[in-house]
Formats: C-alpha cells, sequence, structure tokens
C-alpha cells in the first residue's frame, strides 16, 4: 500500500484536484467523468482513479480549467423557482444563469429547492463547500417557514429530540411559533444537517403544508437586506475569521498551494476624528442629572437674587385688582367721579367730569377762562 507522502509525490486525484478548482463537489466530478463529460490530454476519461500534478490539460465539456484562485465566498439571495444546477435539461432556470461574470466558475454550497427561496453562499473552492456541507461541522442552518394548517406547539418542541420519517432519521430541530395570520402561521427553524427536502418533510410529518421556506441564515452568514437575485462578497478577513477551523485544518492541494494571508491589506475601522473645540464630557446619569438640577446645586445668579428651582412657574400680575372673580368694583360709583364717600375699585363707569360749573361734555376754556 503506498503511504499518502508517495502518492502526493506521484500527485493527488483528479476529482480532489477539480473540486478545489470550483468545478463541483468530488462527487459532481465523479459523476461527470461517468458521463464522458472530463478528458485529460485528449483523452475522454471513464474513471476518477487518475492522479494529477497540474490542471494542464484538463477540460471539462471540452473547455481548459483555470488556475486555482484563492478561497472566496459569495451571499446570494435565490429566487423562488429557480433551480441550484449548473444545467438542467428541461430548460429550466437555474441560480448561475445570471450570475456576474468577474466571479468566474462557483458553486453552490449545499442545494434550496425549486420553491425555497434566501440566502445560498456561492464558493470557488469545492473543500470549502464540502466542509460547510457536512454534518460533523454542525453548521446550523436556519429558516422562517409559513405553513397551513393547525400549529401544536407541543410537537413543534418535540422535534428537539429529532424524528424518524419513512425510516430516516433526522437529528435535533430547534422550531417555533413566530405568529400566526389567518389560516397560516409562521414558524423559526434551525436544523444542523441540512438533509435532503428536511424542512418540508419535518412539517409535512406534523400535519402542515409549507407553502414559503426562507432560508435566512447558513452558520455565520445571514441573508440581511441582499435584495432579491442579488451576490455580495464575504470579505477576506471575515471569511478567515470566522471560518478560521476550516483553513487550519483544509486539506492541501497540489494543483492550490497554501496561501500566505497579510493581514495588514485587511480593512480596519477609522477613528472618527475629533473637532477643533469639542469637549468630551462624561454624561450624567439619571441620579446625576436631578441631583445637578435641584436648586442646592445651583449658585445663584446675583447677590440677594432669589432662585427659583427648574420647573417652578411664577404668576404674573393680571393687572386687576383682587377682589371678585373677573376684577369687577365693589358696588357702583356714587355720582361723578370721586363722589362723596365713593370708592371705585378698577376703571371709572364713565368720562371724567370737566371743571366745576361746567357741563359734562362741553370743551375746556382757554387761558382767559369762559366767555361771557
Amino acid at each position: 500500500m503506498t503511504d499518502d507522502s508517495d502518492q502526493e509525490a506521484k500527485g493527488e486525484r483528479i476529482a480532489k484536484a477539480l473540486a478545489r478548482a470550483g468545478i463541483g463537489s468530488r462527487r459532481d466530478i465523479e459523476r461527470m467523468i461517468a458521463d464522458g463529460r472530463i478528458s485529460l490530454d485528449g483523452k475522454t476519461l471513464d474513471t476518477a482513479a487518475v492522479l494529477v500534478d497540474s490542471l494542464a490539460g484538463i477540460k471539462v465539456d471540452g473547455e481548459a480549467v483555470g488556475e486555482v484562485a484563492e478561497t472566496k465566498l459569495w451571499r446570494f439571495h435565490k429566487r423562488r423557482g429557480t433551480l441550484t444546477t449548473h444545467k438542467d435539461p428541461e430548460g429550466r432556470p437555474t441560480v448561475f444563469d445570471k450570475l456576474p461574470d468577474h466571479l468566474g466558475r462557483v458553486i453552490a454550497v449545499g442545494r434550496l429547492d425549486m420553491n425555497t427561496e434566501g440566502l445560498l453562499l456561492l464558493t470557488n473552492d469545492g473543500a470549502l463547500a464540502r466542509w460547510l456541507e457536512l454534518p460533523s461541522s454542525e453548521i446550523v442552518r436556519r429558516y422562517r417557514v409559513r405553513v397551513h394548517g393547525r400549529v401544536d406547539e407541543k410537537a413543534l418542541k418535540a422535534l428537539a429530540d429529532g424524528a424518524t420519517i419513512d425510516g430516516i432519521h433526522y437529528g435535533s430541530i430547534d422550531a417555533k411559533l413566530e405568529k400566526l395570520q389567518a389560516t397560516n402561521a409562521w414558524l423559526t427553524v434551525a436544523i444542523k444537517e441540512g438533509k435532503n427536502r428536511e424542512v418540508r418533510r419535518v412539517m409535512e410529518h406534523l400535519g402542515l403544508v409549507v407553502n414559503r421556506l426562507i432560508r435566512t441564515h447558513y452558520g455565520p452568514f445571514s441573508l440581511g437586506t441582499l435584495n432579491d437575485g442579488a451576490v455580495a462578497p464575504v470579505g477576506e478577513k471575515q471569511l478567515h475569521d470566522v471560518l478560521s477551523e476550516f483553513f487550519k485544518t483544509a486539506p492541501r492541494s497540489v494543483t492550490a498551494p497554501e496561501k500566505k494571508l497579510d493581514p495588514s491589506k485587511w480593512a480596519k475601522p477609522k477613528a472618527k476624528p475629533v473637532k477643533p473645540g469639542t469637549k468630551r464630557r462624561r454624561p450624567f446619569n439619571k441620579l446625576e442629572d436631578a441631583d445637578a438640577k435641584s436648586p442646592s446645586m445651583r449658585k445663584p445668579r446675583g447677590h440677594g437674587e432669589k432662585v427659583e428651582p427648574r420647573g417652578t412657574i411664577t404668576a404674573k400680575p393680571s393687572g386687576k385688582p383682587s377682589g371678585k372673580p373677573g376684577g369687577k368694583p365693589f358696588g357702583k360709583p356714587a355720582g361723578g367721579a370721586g363722589g362723596a364717600g365713593g370708592k371705585s375699585f378698577g376703571k371709572p363707569a364713565g368720562k371724567p367730569a370737566g371743571p366745576a360749573g361746567t357741563k359734562p361734555g362741553a370743551k375746556p376754556a382757554g387761558r382767559g377762562g369762559p366767555k361771557k
């Protein structure tokens, strides 16, 4: 039996090399070889037991395989009604039909069936796709599910212990009722295995009909606000931070030498500059703020000046004498202005009288007195 070092010296299996190049998973490559779609140095292969030390001379569907690029990952918002496959014999739309050209050849991490929408991860590294798909990696997939039928919350909780349906055992499932909506209900479901049509089959097992299924998360990656049909790259720093375990244990490939990372090129958060003249003050908490507003904590504004606490309303003089409401005078004024014994509060009732001996309303006399 040849040890691994001897085999690595001779090369590695073509399925592994092409998987690392993003052509597909190893199983996909084996199926493609069985279908006669892969050739080496002009000869169509009929077995996957072929060792290669480079990608030179390998063609897939008549096209040469390019050099392996650095590992990349993209988030993609899959539309409902599209297939997760590169080619469909019936000519139905696929998720790869309208991807930007700059992505190159990419493969999907796992599969979403035709009527499922939401987050689909794309990568150019078949080894990464395989690692994310393996149940042993325990990558959590989260969904929002709209179902029709009566929801039994006890049955949902029982899924935490797993379920066996038609001889297939499904591991622990976290399912919760989110809200009721007429005859429908929205559920949140989290699974770790990602078996074929797992969520739909489990819901059908509970007597519920799934009429909408949206994947919102795949491990640490979320759909977020990504528009329908849009694709967004995952940054190199984020990729290596959240998937550090993969990059530590990822299998080496003769077609893709190990890449040395340069963290100095990664984007760093920019500190916000402080504007000239601004002061950094420690914010008051509620208790300190209340103390600061109290009269005992404030200095008087001047000598002998009375300081009112904040919030105190001081009544302004209205200009009307105290007494009955409305400032009406007590009693009636006696006679003309200043009649004997008559005191008037407020405005006088009539026009002021002229000098003695003149009729009310007469014009005042000139300097020489009244005319004779």
